[in-house]
């Protein structure tokens, strides 16, 4: 039996906090968490966000029945996570591996004493979990990458990184959705849009999704990017 989540009170916001490290069943507590006191339609409640291993309710005081968002709460936690009997298809992201558009990829293969090659094989041999969203609209953290290509952000971070670079820290992956600052290794480049207000649903992702990243040529970049 897991412990209890604790509740974190302020005047405009709650916090409900799981156990305190990395793991996808904890993370999917607080997705299926986030998703029930949302779907509940609470008064005033203006925002529910899932992290890693926590859950924040945003709420308007003057609205909301602090009561009654509690009640709502401790339902939502009481309930189980409903396993899934298959697991979910992954959202496939083509990147452009290195040159222009990786130009961390050489000191990532250094840092683990393998080839660029086999930097792309580790990178894009696996399936990430989407942890939660963050830092700005639409950057997914995902995790978590193999240990030997788990290398420390940049001490001095890029003043511009290019929108939908790949990027890793630690063991955790994620595309920049925008032009922003950012001190990621950045490894490759996708040419779909993590977030694209044009879209019916304008995030290409959502805590609890899976990814899969597809390596492609630089022509096929170039193809797809048009």
């Amino acid at each position: 039996m897991s412990a209890a989540p604790r509740l974190v009170w302020s005047d405009s916001a709650l916090l409900i906090e799981f156990a305190p490290r990395v793991d996808p069943a904890i993370n999917a507590r607080a997705v299926a968490v986030a998703a029930r006191v949302a779907a509940s339609a609470v008064a005033g409640v203006r925002d529910v966000v899932p992290t890693y291993r926590s859950v924040a309710v945003y709420f308007d005081p003057l609205r909301t029945d602090s009561l009654a968002l509690e009640t709502v709460v401790h339902e939502a936690i009481a309930q189980r996570v409903r396993r899934q009997r298959h697991a979910p298809e992954p959202i496939e992201v083509p990147v452009c591996y290195g040159g222009e558009h990786g130009p961390d990829l050489p000191a990532v293969a250094e840092h683990a004493k393998c080839t660029e090659a086999d930097v792309v094989g580790l990178h894009s041999g696996r399936i990430y979990r989407v942890y939660m969203l963050g830092f700005v609209p639409g950057f997914a953290y995902m995790g978590e990458v193999d240990e030997r290509i788990a290398m420390p952000r940049h001490r001095t971070p890029r003043v511009r990184v290019p929108a939908c670079s790949v990027g890793i820290t630690g063991r955790q992956t994620g595309v920049y959705p925008s032009a922003t600052p950012g001190g990621w290794q950045l490894i490759g480049r996708t040419p779909l849009k993590p977030l694209d207000p044009a879209r019916a649903e304008p995030f290409l992702f959502g805590a609890g999704a899976a990814v899969r990243f597809v390596p492609i040529s630089v022509g096929e970049y170039e193809r797809l990017a048009r």
